[in-house]
């Protein structure tokens, strides 16, 4: 979830932006609201030539990112971050960025009405926070749900938290403190069928991953990362604890090969990880899958474990409107869908709308590319 480059709306889009605008600023309620939903698929392009898009935003009473999908008790919730408009001037660290609370979203189905339920955690809420709620992900066992949310300590040094409810919808209470070892933002869980679960994490540039090469955080390093033909900085990827609030051994690097297996380099800016790490799982294989960041790629790599390594396959989505690109894969009824966000609505990168759209695979389990 980084940074920015201003795109141009047609007229007919500004002004349903515009109208919208009043109604996202007024975010603070507790109470479940029906969202206004949109059609599966865009209309076409109208006489004043509108942008057409594969798929239209999920709601409109708010602006959502970042979203997390999962299936819970027959049902889909999206845990996406929560957009505002602050006025901070953009940078590459991503100040402007400056979301201070969750929104947690439900549907019966793809293309059902949406229920906002308010808000479900919030930065005052957290003991240790300093700012910036960025992308969460969420998880379920043993009766309890786990919201994990990555947020500047009070140092400014982004760590990873975890929250727990009784319900997929929140409220969430946070711990005391963030999860030992934890760093960097865009934390992912990924439970497995044999019961283990595991938490993919880290994002480049205002996601502070390049300061940690050394093992501790360096505030001093560069504020990118290597540009040049060396091995590219990965995810970290952290199997947790049978209470999912730890992290049970030391966290590793997540190996992403190329097709001779060897890593993949810092130079291949169409192919490194960036942020928004995902894992999935079909067919026997685990489909790790990301945001390349500044080239504007989500895409893909697979392996035969959950802890890697990972092949480097193709590319999942091509760029979408807007800077940064964030998803989830998941499976509902026997069909897969991703999850994403653009700016339809507002043409601002830092205030973004979820969206969904089929993940279709050719008979090999390769994913076919989508065109959003």
């Amino acid at each position: 979830m980084l940074f920015s480059s201003k795109t141009k709306l047609s007229a007919s889009v500004m002004a349903a932006s515009l109208a919208l605008l009043a109604a996202c600023q007024s975010t603070e309620t507790k109470q479940e609201t029906t969202a206004t939903t949109a059609p599966a698929e865009a209309p076409k392009a109208d006489s004043a030539g509108a942008k057409k898009y594969l798929s239209e935003p999920l709601i409109s009473n708010i602006y959502t990112a970042d979203p997390s999908a999962h299936v819970f008790n027959g049902k889909i919730y999206i845990y996406p971050s929560h957009d505002i408009e602050t006025g901070m001037p953009e940078n590459d660290k991503g100040d402007h960025f400056a979301m201070n609370d969750y929104h947690i979203l439900s549907m019966d189905s793809v293309g059902s009405k949406v229920t906002d339920h308010g808000v479900a955690l919030s930065v005052k809420d957290i003991p240790w926070a300093g700012r910036q709620l960025w992308a969460p992900d969420a998880a379920f066992k043993s009766g309890t749900y786990y919201l994990y949310f990555p947020v500047k300590d009070k140092q400014d040094v982004f760590r990873i938290g975890v929250a727990t409810s009784t319900s997929p919808s929140g409220p969430f209470k946070a711990e005391a403190t963030p999860i030992a070892g934890s760093f960097s933002i865009d934390p992912a869980v990924f439970q497995d069928t044999d019961g283990n679960a595991y938490m993919y994490f880290g994002g480049l540039w205002g996601g502070q991953l390049q300061r940690w090469q050394k093992g501790t955080y360096d505030a001093n390093a560069a504020e990118k990362e290597p540009s040049t033909d060396v091995p590219a900085l990965s995810a970290r990827m952290g199997k947790l604890s049978a209470d999912m609030k730890h992290f049970d051994g030391p966290v590793q690097d997540v190996k992403i090969l190329d097709e001779a297996g060897k890593p993949l380099l810092a130079s291949d800016t169409k192919r490194r990880f960036f942020e928004g790490g995902w894992l999935h799982k079909y067919n026997g294989k685990y489909y790790f899958s990301y945001s390349t960041g500044d080239t504007h790629l989500l895409v893909y790599a697979v392996g035969d474990n959950p802890t890697g390594p990972f092949t480097y396959k193709g590319v999942i989505m091509q760029p979408v409107e807007g800077w940064t690109t964030h998803h989830s894969i998941i499976e509902v009824k026997g069909k897969w869908y991703i999850f994403y966000h653009d700016t339809q609505l507002s043409g601002k990168t830092w205030l973004r709308n979820i969206k969904v759209t089929e993940l279709k695979r050719k008979a090999d389990g390769s994913i076919e590319t989508i065109v959003p």
